[in-house]
């Protein structure tokens, strides 16, 4: 498996591809991610292989963190040969550079997960080499109706929708983050897509007792933290590991996804389901299909509408009731069913693709 995005950083890819290694790992397979990180080049225990470092590059409103090295896409096309890979899985296969060296070699059968909503210029540039090289996976999925609409005006041909996955059993043993008032958790990158910025605005105007936990860090944290400095009310967390991140949803009371636009599937707010957390979120297509009414959700950039969402929620919690019907909701995006469904996409890919096909490719 492939992931494109650097896995020292937070990000929704990057937790799928993790997830899946060890929802793969633990029904019988051998998988492992091939991905950038801040860790030393090569492996870094037994399932995860550090390719290259990554920069920062401006896509689709959010800031990148992709691994741009030729000698990374080379590193990662070797440790799959070298290992004896029957299948490769891609993240976000066209994001640079990481994984082009397969679709370019085009020696394994190949299974491709797009996550990306929203187009841009560069998308609209390099379609022609995006179709070319869509020719070339054997089996395309998509984790929402967006991001198939979106891969399919870029390159066309068929996706397959299926979902991003939770893994409900992180929780189980956690100790919930105390809090002596109500927090709000906010989990995710500082940067203008994410919606940070309202949130922070629409949370001074909320008037019940509240602190707002912030996780996560960005381009634009200096600028913010200079605007709303760490307060009783304001706290700043910086960037959390899995067991703190999952510590504080289950000690939030509320978990707000403010985000502007450009989110394909709301994994944040599965991930505050199943935990038992109320959610408020922005109303946007993606975070709209995956709440299905166990939330709250507001028109985006609209920091007064989201201030009263938040008051009201604090004044009047959900009941247990609510919230275990939030959690069932949830369970329908289990990590180990996304990961059984997957392996028998790969399977597919590898009967479309002939051992005999792929000794002559690899001759």
């Amino acid at each position: 498996m492939v992931c494109p995005y650097d896995l020292s950083r937070p990000g929704g890819v990057q937790g799928q591809g993790r997830g899946l290694v060890r929802a793969l790992r633990a029904l019988g397979h051998d998988a492992w991610l091939i991905a950038p990180d801040d860790a030393p080049l090569g492996w870094a225990g037994e399932d995860r292989y550090v390719a290259g470092r990554s920069l920062g590059l401006r896509a689709n409103g959010s800031v990148a963190p992709l691994c741009v090295s030729a000698m990374g896409a080379r590193r990662a096309v070797g440790v799959a040969r070298a290992r004896g890979a029957q299948v490769v899985h891609l993240h976000e296969p066209f994001a640079p550079v990481l994984g082009y060296g397969f679709w370019a070699a085009h020696r394994w059968p190949t299974v491709a997960t797009f996550h990306r909503s929203g187009s841009d210029a560069l998308m609209a540039i390099a379609s022609p080499l995006a179709r070319w090289a869509r020719g070339r996976i054997d089996v395309c999925v998509a984790v929402s109706e967006a991001a198939r609409d979106t891969a399919a005006t870029m390159c066309g041909g068929t996706y397959e929708v299926l979902f991003n996955g939770v893994d409900l059993g992180r929780y189980a043993g956690v100790v919930p983050t105390p809090s002596d008032v109500p927090a709000v958790l906010f989990l995710g990158r500082h940067e203008s897509r994410k919606g940070l910025e309202v949130l922070l605005d629409a949370f001074a105007q909320v008037t019940r007792p509240a602190v707002l936990w912030i996780a996560g860090t960005g381009a634009d944290t200096a600028r913010l933290r200079a605007r709303h400095p760490e307060s009783e009310r304001v706290r700043w967390l910086g960037v959390v590991s899995d067991d703190e991140a999952a510590s504080r949803l289950l000690g939030a009371a509320v978990l707000c996804a403010p985000s502007l636009g450009g989110e394909s599937f709301g994994m944040v707010l599965v991930e505050a389901m199943a935990a038992g957390t109320a959610v408020v979120a922005s109303d946007i297509s993606g975070y709209r299909q995956v709440a299905a009414g166990h939330g709250t959700l507001v028109a985006p950039g609209d920091r007064g509408a989201l201030a009263v969402a938040l008051d009201r929620l604090l004044a009047s919690p959900p009941d247990a009731g609510t919230l275990e019907r939030a959690r069932q909701h949830a369970a329908q995006w289990s990590m180990d069913g996304l990961a059984a469904r997957y392996v028998d996409l790969y399977r597919r890919a590898m009967a479309r693709r002939p051992p005999a096909a792929r000794i002559a490719r690899l001759s």
